[in-house]
């Protein structure tokens, strides 16, 4: 009998597993994909999830595989160029973009450290409930065979396309349109700070990673995929000649060092974070357009609120338990909801007058600037950009 089963090993799962495992539980964490294995990701963490990977004494393990740290951040958007760096938080005031097959195993291997037991390639079928309806455990399928397994909590970490949110039927609570679909690759020694660019219906950003690589991204409207998809390297290029054109400059004669990837399942939504004897955490309960790359920094933020409201109630009574769960519930939607709708404001990639004035007085005030970034990150919410120093120049 385990006192959690975490579903997923990525990075909401690896984190809960390993903060969870640290604060005393036993816990199991499964996932249905190899160790190490790849995924589609923007792979930018903010300076709240550096933060977070530092007080986890994990920031080095980042930093020791080459990864750089993000100092400068550059965007442009029709007349205006902001340029600097973030304010920061708790003294973190760089960003890092490392591959997810570093930055997930990072996790899973501080996880088992920790004392969690890891079996991946396990794929959960259903989950085991008792006589009240109360989840209490999962089955599934790990190679030939079949397991089962109980808890006294089963956390779904397990993406977008969550198995445990399915199995539980957790509904969603908002649920917008898509509104972009995204392709990217990676380029061999392309000079970069991170970069972003922006046009009516079209975005594009540059982000340095793991192996003298930089990650070039490229937007288009929802309602450009299929036609994207059925020319996307064109597009691709196209794209990133007309959006940022000197960025274009400094890709013109090279190969990328892989294939290109994409996706036009940018979904936006909020689940129902819990049940009896259940809660979904990261991606699997609140999922939104990867233009602002805030998943991995929203996903830290919900873990350690998730973990410090169930430490100490996961051997007793299950009705204080649901009563922490609701309360991350409802956390968990105060926190998110302001980077949701601001996140669905820039992936329309319509940028109106109104924000662009705003961002010629930013432009022109290294303080403001300074804000703004904080802003970009997830570090304040957009109020605090209005100063009496923004609000005289405007």
């Amino acid at each position: 009998m385990y006192d959690v089963i975490v579903v997923g090993a990525r990075c909401a799962g690896a984190s809960t597993a390993l903060l969870l495992a640290r604060a005393g539980h036993r816990v199991l964490m499964l996932d249905k994909s190899a160790y190490g294995s790849d995924v589609l990701s923007t792979h930018l963490v903010h300076q709240p999830g550096v933060a977070a990977l530092a007080r986890w004494g994990l920031l080095e393990r980042v930093r020791a595989s080459g990864c750089p740290p993000l100092k400068r951040t550059v965007y442009e958007v029709a007349d205006i160029r902001i340029e600097g760096c973030a304010r920061g938080v708790e003294g973190q005031r760089t960003g890092f973009a490392p591959r997810r097959r570093v930055l997930d195993p990072v996790l899973v291997d501080a996880a088992v450290e920790a004392g969690v037991e890891f079996r991946d390639r396990c794929r959960v079928t259903g989950l085991l409930r008792d006589d009240t309806g109360r989840v209490v455990g999962v089955e599934g399928r790990r190679g030939n065979g079949t397991f089962t397994e109980r808890a006294h909590l089963v956390i779904g970490a397990d993406g977008m396309r969550s198995t445990v949110a399915r199995l539980t039927a957790a509904p969603y609570t908002v649920h917008d349109p898509r509104l972009t679909c995204a392709y990217y690759t990676y380029w061999p020694d392309v000079p970069a700070d991170l970069e972003l660019y922006e046009r009516p219906a079209g975005w594009v950003a540059a982000v340095p990673t793991n192996d003298g690589t930089t990650l070039v991204l490229a937007y288009f409207p929802q309602s450009r995929f299929e036609e994207v998809r059925a020319g996307a390297h064109r597009a691709y290029e196209e794209q990133i000649r007309t959006t940022a054109p000197a960025l274009y400059e400094r890709l013109r004669g090279r190969e990328p060092a892989e294939r290109l990837h994409g996706t036009g399942d940018q979904q936006n939504f909020f689940r129902q974070a819990t049940g009896p004897g259940w809660v979904l955490v990261g991606d699997a309960g609140h999922h939104k357009d990867s233009i602002t790359a805030r998943g991995i920094s929203d996903a830290f933020q919900q873990v350690e609120s998730l973990v410090a409201k169930v430490t100490g109630l996961l051997d007793g009574d299950p009705a204080r338990l649901d009563a922490a769960l609701a309360d991350f519930a409802r956390q968990r939607d105060q926190d998110l909801a302001p980077g949701y709708e601001a996140t669905l404001g820039v992936a329309r990639l319509d940028p109106h007058e109104q924000r662009l004035s705003l961002l010629r007085a930013v432009q022109s005030d290294p303080e403001l600037t300074a804000i703004y970034l904080d802003m970009v990150a997830g570090i304040v919410s957009a109020e605090a950009l209005y100063t009496p120093r923004l609000l005289a120049l405007l």
